[in-house]
């Protein structure tokens, strides 16, 4: 499995209102290993969501600048990590990965046996290994801009095309990432506009995306899973192995968007809030 680039938007909109006037908290951990992880949290009653952000994107950006957290707060308690190497947690691989170990330290940390678990892109891949590691600590699953591919070569071969196509504000909502993963990393928003600009190298370096094969039975998966993917961002090729195995799955498929702009403020379509916030609200466990 390889993490998607760019899979997240922290972009520059303002950040929403919060309900009942309370604000989202700033909260760190340390993990087993000394790193110094960043976590957000937001709502006081319900049960506990954990999500999980896309490569070079944060908590605050992925989450709470388009209003998913916030919608999710109304009745659950929302957890939002920064993956190591991203947002405010520490970086001791710059452009590294984030890591699936560091969402369990969190949830033990927080003495959170179970919850409902979203990871966008990065966080559907970190999503999809922890369900394959540890299974007993969802409530339910749940991935945007992500799924669960065909590994068998037979069935590869069997899978639909996607539609092809592309949002054309996907190129704008990338250039915003790009200066807020600068900012994040410490450059000046100048400095951050000007490496924006620039071409981006045909073959960047992305140390630490590539992971090995993901080893899961999904026949085996009982709780709900959800998949939320833009039209144009291949949702047969990362959901028609999820459709055929697992026994309580949805796919939604968002019109007209691309990686980004399914998620990213201000271009996320409220579909995707209204179908993770009912999607968890239906299937909820106190």
């Amino acid at each position: 499995m390889q993490f998607i680039p760019f899979t997240l938007l922290t972009l520059l909109a303002p950040m929403v209102l919060f309900a009942g006037g309370k604000e989202p908290t700033h909260e760190y951990f340390t993990t087993s290993d000394g790193i110094k992880i960043h976590y957000m949290r937001l709502g006081d009653k319900g049960s506990p969501v954990v999500l999980i952000h896309g490569y070079t994107g944060s908590a605050e950006g992925n989450w709470f600048r388009n209003g998913i957290a916030v919608a999710l707060s109304k009745n659950h308690r929302v957890v939002a990590i920064d993956c190591r190497n991203h947002g405010r947690s520490d970086k001791p691989q710059r452009g590294g990965a984030g890591k699936p170990d560091d969402v369990i330290e969190l949830m033990d940390h927080l003495k959170i046996a179970k919850a409902h678990i979203h990871g966008y892109s990065m966080g559907g891949s970190i999503t999809a290994r922890l369900l394959a590691t540890h299974p007993g600590r969802f409530l339910t699953a749940s991935f945007g801009g992500s799924g669960i591919r065909e590994s068998d070569p037979e069935w590869i071969r069997k899978v639909p095309a996607d539609k092809t196509g592309r949002d054309p504000q996907e190129d704008e909502a990338s250039r915003a990432l790009r200066i807020r993963n600068a900012v994040d990393n410490g450059a000046s928003k100048e400095d951050a506009e000007k490496s924006a600009s620039a071409p981006r190298p045909a073959t960047p370096a992305r140390s630490g995306l590539t992971v090995a094969p993901l080893q899961i039975d999904l026949t085996k998966v009982t709780i709900p899973v959800l998949a939320i993917n833009g039209e144009f961002d291949r949702p047969i090729e990362k959901t028609v192995r999820m459709s055929r195995e697992l026994k309580n799955f949805k796919s939604v498929v968002l019109p007209g968007k691309s990686h980004l702009t399914a998620i990213a403020a201000p271009y996320i379509p409220k579909e995707y809030e209204l179908s993770l916030v009912g999607f968890m609200n239906k299937n909820d466990k106190r």
